[in-house]
């Protein structure tokens, strides 16, 4: 048996597997030693040994400890020996620690080797640190077993986690550009919305879909009129979707054409196209038509009627001259014109057209209950309530008027001052001063009770609204938007001051929203 073999221990049947590991010893760093046991004959020890020695003159062997003109350097690894160095005569060189167990070389086996065979002399002091010696098989120690290659291989220490500093630069930066550009974007959209979305299609479009025209509305033609107002006047009475798209038709289409003053008989929602072949049509012409707008006096309604009907503007002024030829027993007619579009027969007088529009307001005032010796009165009241609020509001206007005459508190209407003064058709709400004052017959923030007559025509809605006011302690009123026609409605003074604040403000952010003449 091999001397190796025999100095093993012998192994206990009866000895519990905790034991073993119990009593195995401490790890410690080894240091390489010569083994000066003689190997056993036989062995590959004895082997190598033998063929380690100096050949014998001739042999022809060389030897493989190193000379100590060419050492083996400490660290120098296997790859950079020559296949000269690796191999003597053929026979693989063999790194063998002090436990005798054979295993290729390395880079830390040469280096232990050559450090154990650098100094052989007796009493070479062993090197201050002792150098780490490759091991496998029995010879290696107990942690190496469960020693992972991967941390051989980065020496032990955890991979470091790579710095994102700069990826959360670069995010940051990233964002910015597109906050910027979003900003800039909504920017453009806000100043240049209409003309960015009609340049791309985006925006609704200017004309109405064939195949939506319904209903039935008047356009009127005046003398003169040329594509544009006409452009604006079918788009006042609803009859195009925008208020240019009818003149841009004709420019882009390069139509020339006349329109002949008139009333016209047209649709809601149509095609620009369609609205020209309608003004075309003489079928769509009121002949002999005329109309009376709501909130208009007899002074601003006989041009257009002279005009409509061909009838000389003196002729009508003869015929309103005198009320008491139409049963009106008031010192004008103011009023009493009612508010529609009238159609006559070929060579109708002034007198007729007069006595029809009084007629009309006679029906009016009966369908709405007002007995024939009140009309004047309701009437008068009628017209303040046409030139002061929305058709909503009618009743509460109507109320408003009727509380401060229950009281004898003066009107202090707006509307009746101007119509005095002869300022009503000037386009502004807020009075002048003058007006104000003037102490004409219709001031009523100088006369209390109702003016002496009517201020304008009076639509039904009106009529009613005087015979039948709503409900309500109000005695103040004021319009605080012009745009939306919002109007508060006030019990006391001090309510009625915080209107005329918001009526103030609402001015302020609109110069030209139609509070003043300026």
């Amino acid at each position: 048996m091999p001397e190796r073999d025999s100095a093993s221990p012998r192994h206990d049947p009866d000895a519990r597997l905790s034991d073993l590991f119990e009593n195995l010893p401490e790890p410690t760093q080894q240091i390489p030693t010569v083994d000066d046991t003689p190997p056993a004959p036989g062995s590959r020890r004895a082997a190598r040994e033998a063929a380690s020695r100096p050949a014998l003159p001739g042999a022809g062997q060389s030897n493989t400890t190193p000379s100590p003109e060419s050492p083996v350097e400490a660290g120098e690894t296997a790859e950079s020996l020559s296949d000269a160095e690796l191999r003597r005569d053929g026979v693989p060189t063999r790194a063998v620690p002090a436990d005798g167990a054979e295993r290729p070389i390395g880079s830390s086996t040469l280096a232990a080797t050559s450090a154990a065979t650098a100094d052989p002399s007796p009493g070479a002091s062993a090197p201050s640190e002792p150098l780490p010696v490759e091991r496998d098989g029995a010879g290696g120690r107990l942690e190496d077993l469960f020693h992972s290659h991967a941390d051989d291989e980065s020496g032990g220490k955890p991979p470091k986690k790579k710095r994102r500093t700069g990826c959360l630069v670069a995010l940051i930066i990233i964002l910015a550009v597109i906050g910027g550009l979003a900003a800039t974007g909504v920017w453009a959209m806000n100043t240049y919305g209409d003309k960015i979305s009609d340049a791309l299609g985006w925006g609704e479009p200017d004309d109405w879909e064939p195949g939506l025209a319904t209903g039935e509305v008047l356009v009127t033609v005046k003398e003169g009129d040329t594509g544009s107002p006409v452009s604006t006047a079918l788009y006042e009475a609803g009859v195009t979707r925008t208020e240019t798209v009818f003149y841009d038709y004709l420019v882009d289409e390069g139509i020339a054409v006349t329109f002949y003053p008139g009333n016209y008989r047209l649709q809601e929602k149509m095609t620009a196209e369609a609205a020209l072949d309608a003004l075309r049509d003489p079928a769509n012409k009121l002949e002999n038509s005329a109309s009376v707008g709501e909130g208009a006096t007899v002074e601003s309604s006989l041009p257009g009627i002279a005009e409509s009907l061909s009838i000389p503007l003196a002729d009508l002024e003869a015929a309103v001259a005198d009320p008491s030829a139409y049963g009106v027993t008031a010192q004008t007619l103011e009023g009493w014109l009612f508010p529609a579009v009238y159609t006559f027969d070929p060579g109708v007088t002034a007198q007729q057209v007069i006595q029809r529009m009084v007629d009309r307001t006679h029906e009016a005032l009966n369908e709405a209950g007002v007995p024939a010796e009140d009309a004047q009165r309701i009437l008068t009241i009628a017209s303040i309530i046409q030139r002061e609020g929305l058709t909503a509001d009618f009743p509460k206007v109507s109320r408003v008027i009727q509380n401060r005459l229950d009281i004898d508190m003066k009107l202090q209407m707006d509307s009746t001052a101007q119509y005095g003064y002869g300022s009503l058709h000037e386009g502004v709400v807020s009075s002048s001063a003058e007006a104000l004052e003037d102490p004409n017959e219709w001031n009523t923030y100088v006369h209390t009770g109702l003016p002496v007559t009517p201020i304008a025509s009076s639509s039904y809605a009106a009529i009613d609204a005087a015979m039948h006011p709503a409900d309500g302690p109000w005695l103040y009123f004021v319009t605080v938007n012009l745009a939306t026609g919002e109007t508060q409605f006030s019990e006391t003074y001090e309510e009625h001051l915080k209107g005329v604040e918001k009526w103030g403000e609402w001015c302020k952010a609109n110069p030209d929203g139609g509070c003043s003449a300026g």
